[in-house]
Parts: structure tokens; C-alpha cells; sequence
């Protein structure tokens, strides 16, 4: 017979606009924003994350500052303190570590806690949560909400079903009845694009995507299919870890004839930029550390990084401050052979987004 595990997904409700209330109890039960400046309305960036007074009004992360100024100008708008989220949130793992035969930390606000050896069965795990919830609360005055389930992938699901300062528990065998009436993109990396090629072959719902013909899914999707097939019917078998993700994400180039074309160089760079960005955008990554790789025709390579005062998924900062960082490596009089870039110091989890 096989052991199941028993997953905690533990994920801290709306965690940087809730430190802000906690610091600030005149912020209490008001529209707090954290983000850029709005300039009545004329401010750029976006929201960051939000509390839930602000979403309310329709306010979400990522959107236009301007925006969230137009729908809520009396919110109160903060700028981020990663200071203060990071020394609270050590504070908060270091709790959730103690309770946990496994622990594995995705950024600042959520972890994910394997307490097979902790607990005897479901129920106890529900106690277990509590108790966490319990002691974060009177700890550091902050809700957080937990899925409880058999894998990573369904305890995640499950912690934001319930939101805010809730549990949900999807017991052992109600995995698929769990997911099949969820949108598809409640799944783990299925981003934007996925769902809306899903949906043109009308999968909507994970029961959709789990009752869909497996061939026709591997001809549109190819490898990825058989991780779709798997995660509708809520099987995962990867493991609690701290070894965590990749720590880099790279793409580089040959150029087939060394150049000395700044357009065909820094067109290639954009590219290789898009690239880079797409695979953050589906990991709901950010990144604060860009570092650039030139090679000449003469093979001597250099690289060359910068680490940004802030975390950022902009496409946009991203291409500006690679180019920035190749302008001083291309005014000599050498061809380029090879360019590449890279991206790394992530900070994970699709709610907290950047500023810039």
C-alpha cells in the first residue's frame, strides 16, 4: 500500500498591504495600495498588491497605478518596505519550519510544509493548521490562509480557495472532485496563453482538461501535455523540498558571421529579453539581477550584471537595463560573435508584482 503524504500550503493573505495595516492601525478596515506614487492619476507603475478593502473597487495587482487612483482616489497609497516583509516573513518561516518534517519557502509569503510524520491523518492536520494559524496570528498579528491536501499541487490550490484566513482540506481519493469544477487555470504554470489555447478547444475547467482526448492535448501541447493530463486529476508527485527552483533563467546566442550591427545585436538581445520574460510570466517569477555575456570574434568573453534596487517583472526594465549594460562592451572596433543575458535573485509568487 502506498503512504500518502499530507501537504500544508501555507499562504499569507494579501501579506504586504496586511505588515502595512499591522504597522499602521489608523490603516485598519481602509483601501491601503502599495505601490508607485498615483500624482492624481497621472503616476506610472502598478499596484503591487492590494488589501481587501481596495479590491472592493475593482483594484487588483498588476494594474496601472493611474488606474487604481481613478477607481479609488481616497485609498491610502504606500510604497513597499522589503525591509520590513522580509524581516517578517523570516519570522513567520522560522515558525512554520518547526512544524514541518519538510519545508520549502516560496518567496516572502507562502511555503509549503510536509507533516506526514507529524500528524495521524487528515484531521490532525487540520488541527496542526489551526494551531499555526494561531500562533502567526498572536506572533506577528498577521492571518494567513492553509490548504491541506495529499500532493504540493492540490494543497496550493486548496489554500486559495478559502481566502481570506481560512482552511481547506481536500482529502485523500476527493483530489479530482476537488479540482473538475475550478477554471483551468487555477493549475500550477497554466498562465494566460495556455488558457486561452485551452479554450479554444473548450477546455474551461480542470474537469474539462481532465476528460479531454490525451492525443489531440500532446499534438497542440507536446511534452507539457502529459503534466496537464496528470495535474487535472490532481496527481503530483514531486517532492517538499529546500532545494527550491532554478536560480537563473539564460538565453544566449551565435550569431551565424561575427557583427558589428548594433541594430542586429540589440534586436537579437530584445528577443532573447521576450524569452526570458515569457518563461517568468508562466513561473510567476521576479527577478532582481540582470547579467549580460558578450563574446568577440577574437573569443574573448566578458560578462557583466547589475543587481536593481528592487524586484521587477517588467519586460520593459528588463531590455532597458540590458542594453544599458552591453552599450560600454560595444564602442569598440570589435565584432561580436556570441551575446547572451540572464536573469536571476528571484522572488516567486504571481501576487506580489513589481513596481516599476
Amino acid at each position: 500500500m502506498v503512504n500518502r503524504r499530507i501537504i500544508l500550503h501555507v499562504d499569507m493573505d494579501q501579506f504586504y498591504a496586511a505588515v502595512e495595516q499591522r504597522e499602521h492601525p489608523e490603516f485598519s478596515g481602509k483601501p491601503v495600495i502599495v505601490g508607485a506614487d498615483p500624482k492624481e492619476g497621472r503616476g506610472r507603475g502598478v499596484v503591487q498588491t492590494c488589501s481587501y478593502e481596495a479590491r472592493e473597487f475593482g483594484i487588483r495587482s498588476g494594474m496601472p497605478i493611474s488606474r487604481a487612483w481613478k477607481l479609488c482616489p481616497d485609498a491610502i497609497f504606500v510604497r513597499p518596505k522589503f525591509e520590513l516583509y522580509i524581516s517578517t516573513s523570516n519570522r513567520v518561516m522560522a515558525i512554520l519550519r518547526r512544524k514541518a518534517e519538510k519545508f520549502e519557502q516560496w518567496g516572502l509569503d507562502e511555503a509549503f510544509l510536509d507533516v506526514t510524520s507529524k500528524v495521524e491523518g487528515f484531521e490532525k492536520a487540520k488541527q496542526l493548521a489551526l494551531t499555526i494559524k494561531k500562533e502567526i496570528l498572536r506572533k506577528e498579528r498577521l492571518t494567513c490562509s492553509i490548504g491541506i491536501g495529499s500532493n504540493k499541487l492540490v494543497a496550493k490550490i486548496a489554500s486559495d480557495y478559502n481566502k481570506p484566513d481560512g482552511i481547506t482540506m481536500v482529502r485523500d481519493g476527493e483530489e479530482s472532485r476537488f479540482l473538475a469544477p475550478l477554471p483551468v487555470r487555477r493549475l500550477l504554470w497554466i498562465g494566460k496563453k495556455t488558457e486561452r489555447q485551452l479554450g479554444k478547444l473548450g477546455i474551461k475547467t480542470i474537469g474539462d482538461l481532465a476528460g479531454f482526448d490525451t492525443l489531440t492535448l500532446r499534438e497542440k501541447f507536446g511534452s507539457m501535455a502529459s503534466y496537464y493530463f496528470q495535474a487535472a486529476r490532481g496527481i503530483d508527485e514531486s517532492e517538499v523540498s529546500g532545494k527550491g527552483i532554478a536560480k537563473s533563467i539564460s538565453r544566449e546566442v551565435t550569431f551565424e558571421e561575427d557583427t558589428s550591427d548594433m541594430n542586429q545585436i540589440f534586436e537579437t538581445l530584445n528577443q532573447l529579453c521576450r524569452e526570458i520574460h515569457e518563461e517568468l510570466e508562466e513561473k510567476k517569477k521576479l527577478f532582481k539581477t540582470i547579467t549580460i555575456k558578450i563574446r568577440y570574434g577574437t573569443f574573448r568573453t566578458f560578462t557583466h550584471g547589475k543587481t536593481l534596487s528592487f524586484y521587477s517583472n517588467s519586460l520593459q526594465t528588463f531590455q532597458k537595463t540590458s542594453m544599458k549594460l552591453f552599450e560600454p562592451f560595444l564602442k569598440k572596433n570589435e565584432k561580436v560573435r556570441l551575446i547572451g543575458v540572464k536573469v536571476s535573485n528571484f522572488l516567486s509568487g504571481g501576487k506580489q508584482k513589481t513596481l516599476f
